[in-house]
């Protein structure tokens, strides 16, 4: 199906976001102040984005004026914002039909300059940005001796394929 890569990007997308939040909680306190304020700068950004994105794909006004919140959030808060989204795009991946991927959209950028994306391309764009951005959230992990999440689409496709969902009943194994 041609849907498939675009729920495969934001469920990887989702599993990501999870599992790097996930290590900031257990970690945060253990980096320096101010690159505690970076990391939190970071994931807010890429909320934001994501934020902006799903109004766009959804025709709707997004009501940012910057790709970044007024005020920085709670990393708790940023991170629970962050499942709450990533289980959005997941769900309307899922939802997203073969005719409605290359669908344009005309929309408004934060800065108030128009654009005009296919909802593949939004797609396409959340996941490169915040793939970009975990990059640089785990690059501050490492350099305080942190291990980040594994941020890999194989690591991913590896837990889905050990996940109990996509396992195959043992029944049917031995029926083939």
């Amino acid at each position: 199906m041609f849907t498939l890569p675009y729920r495969t990007l934001m469920h990887y997308k989702r599993w990501a976001t999870n599992g790097l939040n996930t290590v900031i909680a257990e970690n945060l306190e253990r980096l320096p102040a101010d690159e505690r304020i970076l990391v939190r700068r970071l994931l807010d950004h890429v909320q934001a984005v994501d934020e902006i994105f799903s109004h766009n794909l959804e025709a709707h006004p997004h009501g940012h004026l910057a790709p970044r919140s007024v005020e920085l959030p709670s990393f708790d808060a940023l991170a629970s914002k962050a499942r709450s989204t990533a289980d959005w795009y997941a769900d309307y991946a899922d939802a997203l039909l073969p005719e409605e991927v290359d669908e344009a959209i005309a929309f408004s950028f934060s800065n108030g300059e128009p654009g005009r994306m296919t909802r593949g391309e939004m797609l396409l764009h959340v996941a490169m940005h915040a793939a970009g951005h975990r990059g640089q959230a785990a690059l501050l992990l490492q350099k305080n001796g942190i291990q980040p999440w594994p941020d890999r689409m194989t690591d991913f496709l590896k837990a889905e394929d050990a996940s109990p969902e996509r396992q195959v009943p043992l029944a049917e194994v031995a029926a083939r």
